[in-house]
């Protein structure tokens, strides 16, 4: 079957639940805007007990990716983001959440073909990315310093 690119579109608009954008944007927003409110309480809550803003910053980032990954094993994690949308994808917790996912759902297989290989199956472009990424960032950044 041979259909053109306009064609496509056309199926794929009339075969796609219509989306209610003015219901799911605000919960979208409202829920990213709770998990930052979490981790900016939490930052100010390290800082009181005395850690300096750097530590602070750490263990603030610690506690969003555990209580991430705690929440997507008690399948609650997928409950949220079903509501939330993208609203769950603030970067910290929603990458802990594709760490955890694949490996959960490929426990099965045992721990070097299962969890081993799978965990990082979807972030793994992500980090492959960012580390290619600050390799290129730094040798630009040192050969720009020469001069």
């Amino acid at each position: 079957m041979n259909i053109s690119n306009q064609e496509y579109g056309e199926l794929a608009k009339r075969r796609s639940p219509a989306s209610a954008m003015y219901k799911t944007l605000p919960i979208s927003f409202v829920i990213g805007g709770l998990i930052c409110c979490l981790g900016e309480g939490l930052l100010n809550m390290y800082g009181a007990f005395g850690l300096p803003e750097d530590q602070a910053g750490a263990w603030t980032s610690i506690t969003l990716i555990f209580l991430s990954a705690l929440l997507t094993g008690l399948k609650l994690y997928d409950r949220i983001a079903q509501h939330a949308g993208a609203g769950t994808l603030v970067p910290i917790t929603g990458f802990a959440n594709s760490v955890v996912s694949p490996a959960l759902e490929f426990k099965s297989e045992g721990f070097v073909l299962g969890l081993g290989a799978k965990m990082f199956i979807i972030a793994g472009p992500v980090i492959v990315y960012g580390i290619s990424a600050s390799v290129i960032y730094g040798i630009v950044y040192y050969i720009t310093t020469l001069f």
